[in-house]
């Protein structure tokens, strides 16, 4: 959580400090998030680690509170996906964007998008056993 924090004021600040080289072209929203998706990036990048689902589980229960948590699995799984899989998945589904906002985001196309949404799909279904 104090990871997610971190991010997040950063981006605030990387944002304030550039705010005069967004241009009117976008949706600020979107130039806001591309911002933020690569604080994230950098984040990941620094860290070089990747947990495991197991290593995740153990972490996810020692630092939760609330053991029924309907959705952790599925976080738990998101969390194992590389971070470009992981972005497209979470932006699409969970905040509504579109393919087309999600390429510009990440500045990818929409063709790359689509395919890190089909990996990272498969790889939840293999992780998630329903």
């Amino acid at each position: 959580m104090a990871d997610a924090d971190d991010i997040a004021q950063e981006t605030l600040v990387q944002a304030y400090l550039a705010i005069d080289r967004y241009t009117d072209n976008g949706k600020f929203k979107s130039w806001l998030f591309k911002i933020a998706h690569n604080r994230f990036l950098n984040h990941i990048a620094a860290q070089k680690s990747q947990t495991s689902i197991d290593e995740a589980s153990g972490t996810m229960a020692a630092e939760s509170a609330d053991s029924g948590f309907t959705h952790q699995q599925l976080y738990m799984a998101l969390s194992t996906l590389p971070p470009k899989e992981r972005s497209a998945i979470t932006l699409y589904y969970l905040s509504g964007y579109s393919v087309k906002d999600i390429a510009a985001i990440t500045e990818s196309s929409e063709d790359a998008v689509k395919k890190q949404m089909s990996r990272g799909r498969e790889k939840l279904k293999s992780l998630i056993k329903l």
